[in-house]
């Protein structure tokens, strides 16, 4: 007698393409989304479009580029804050998520202001970065997660689990306190797969856009 086994597919989203420069809100101060387009003639016109959605501040996760002079070249009311790292699946250093948590309560206690969160697609850092904000304002670290990925299906935010040791350890939680919050973020990840080569391959067929 034969048994079958059911294995859970990861989840591949209905045409990532179409998310990757999509405003994504999480809350109404706080948005993610992938990077302005190389070329500049499009780019002006993300622009546009980021200042008619009222986005006031950018934060720029990419270590390959840092689009502050054309922003603020071509913007008076959107400042650019870039905290580049690489997208290479390594451990996040504390002081990524210092810096940039840090700018974010600066910048959050202005209620008028409204942040975007960027990478290049959307999918590893800018969502990971988001992350670890949205726990630096009080958010429970599962709770955060589902906002994530409920906004931007696309968002593997791969890096939560560096965010929760972070912020663990920052709140004074002991090793093993600590090495519980991450567990319970690995296991909803294994709990809500994501086919991340899928998104990114997707979206690396609209490069040229």
């Amino acid at each position: 007698m034969s048994t079958s086994i059911s294995i859970e597919r990861p989840f591949r989203p209905l045409n990532p393409e179409d998310l990757w420069r999509e405003l994504c809100w999480v809350s109404p101060q706080l948005a993610v989304s992938g990077d302005l387009p190389w070329n500049r003639t499009k780019a002006l016109e993300q622009l546009r479009t980021w200042e008619t959605a009222g986005i006031t501040d950018v934060f720029d996760m990419r270590g390959e580029a840092d689009d502050s002079d054309f922003i603020h070249a071509n913007s008076t009311t959107i400042t650019s804050h870039w905290f580049g790292v690489d997208d290479n699946g390594g451990p996040r250093a504390d002081s990524w998520f210092d810096g940039l948590t840090g700018r974010a309560a600066q910048v959050l206690t202005d209620p008028d202001r409204r942040v975007l969160v960027h990478c290049h697609m959307g999918v590893n850092r800018g969502p990971s970065a988001l992350y670890a904000i949205l726990l630096s304002l009080g958010w429970d670290h599962l709770d955060a997660l589902r906002h994530i990925r409920d906004a931007r299906p696309i968002a593997g935010i791969i890096y939560a689990g560096d965010a929760a040791s972070w912020k663990s350890r920052r709140d004074g939680l002991d090793a093993d306190q600590t090495r519980v919050r991450v567990d319970e973020v690995e296991a909803w990840h294994g709990r809500n797969p994501l086919d991340i080569a899928y998104v990114i391959r997707r979206i690396g067929s609209q490069y040229a856009r």
